[in-house]
């Protein structure tokens, strides 16, 4: 078990996701997949909650979900947990669209995030919760 290990994402991480409207992944890359510790199978129909580490503060994610909701696109950083109870910390950027079924979906693309991003990020949602 890797409780409380940090993964620092490489310099070039581009770790990518699609939820349906109701937040269930429909996709996600090599990456995500190796950073996050799931398999692809894990993960495919899934929650993208499953990744939500308890540090997250709920204003967090409802500013989120209302901004992408009213087809704008959302941009914050975002600590995640891991499948082995580890984090890893990402600047992610969440975009609203239509499948080819005319369907709403979501794309997240994450970044490793600055250093000092993350501790500035980390005293708000402490103070946050």
């Amino acid at each position: 078990m890797s409780i409380n290990k940090e993964t620092i994402l490489s310099d070039n991480a581009f770790l990518v996701s699609e939820t349906d409207i109701k937040g269930t992944i429909i996709f996600a890359n090599k990456q995500f997949c190796d950073v996050s510790e799931y398999t692809l199978e894990e993960l495919i129909g899934k929650p993208h909650n499953l990744i939500r580490h308890e540090d997250m503060p709920a204003a967090a994610f409802k500013d989120l979900w209302e901004t992408v909701k009213s087809g704008n696109v959302w941009q914050g950083y975002v600590k995640n947990k891991t499948k082995s109870g580890g984090f890893y910390w990402v600047y992610a950027t969440i975009y609203p669209y239509k499948n080819d079924n005319n369907e709403q979906c979501y794309i997240s693309i994450r970044r490793k995030p600055s250093l000092d991003e993350v501790k500035k990020h980390e005293q708000l949602y402490k103070s946050m919760r």
